[in-house]
């Protein structure tokens, strides 16, 4: 097997799985990881069921997993839920990968500015009665809060995938880099912007873009099928 294929990193589908699920039954991967933005009509697990038994599937939340009750719905509540990579580090094929899921969102945490709220829970606290005891709305659910970001410069992992960029591209945070290398990151794949590149950002950590419905293997190669 070739090892660069043994873990595969799919960019945003917004409702586009066949290169994916077309990837799997031509490399057999180990496991899959998924860049968020995912426009489910109907739950995860549905999507890809053609490959849900032939690899491992792990996957990170973008924007757009958070625009409807339904998508977040399909998403969340999915029989894939535990498969969940935000703030986590799971140990994926004999590699440790760490996730970052959502968007930086200006009305909580947009870098460099300062956080507008230290947490969630300040940010409940802070709103009117009848609102506090509801749920987050979605909006808020999407956002990376300063906190917990912080939390998870803590852990180590030898990849990190995130839905934002980082410093690599012009829309990206310098931020994410950062918390790479606090992590001892040596690879971040990200996708939201929809773009096959390739860049080595500060501490020598290697970025790799991966664009909407495109798949990328460890070494960052876009996969052809």
């Amino acid at each position: 097997m070739d090892l660069s294929k043994k873990i595969l990193f799919a960019g945003d589908p917004h409702g586009n799985f066949k290169p994916l699920i077309a990837a799997v039954h031509q490399h057999k991967p180990k496991a899959v990881v998924l860049l968020g933005d995912y426009d489910l009509e109907s739950p995860l697990e549905t999507s890809l069921q053609e490959i849900v038994e032939l690899t491992e599937i792990w996957w990170i939340a973008g924007n757009h997993d958070f625009e409807t009750p339904d998508k977040h719905h399909n998403l969340f509540h999915s029989t894939l839920a535990h498969k969940g990579l935000h703030l986590k580090v799971a140990d994926i094929a004999g590699i440790r990968i760490a996730g970052l899921g959502g968007i930086f969102l200006g009305r909580v945490w947009y870098p460099p500015q300062t956080p507008k709220w230290a947490n969630k829970q300040q940010y409940i606290d802070a709103q009117r009665p009848h609102i506090r005891g509801g749920e987050m709305p979605l909006k808020y659910q999407c956002a990376i809060w300063h906190d917990e970001f912080h939390a998870l410069a803590q852990l180590k992992a030898d990849i990190l995938v995130t839905h934002e960029a980082p410093g690599s591209h012009k829309h990206g945070f310098s931020v994410i880099g950062d918390l790479a290398s606090a992590m001892g990151v040596k690879h971040i794949f990200h996708g939201h912007l929809h773009e096959n590149y390739a860049k080595v950002i500060k501490h020598s950590i290697q970025v790799y873009g991966v664009a909407n419905a495109a798949v990328a293997d460890l070494a960052g190669n876009t996969i052809s099928v």
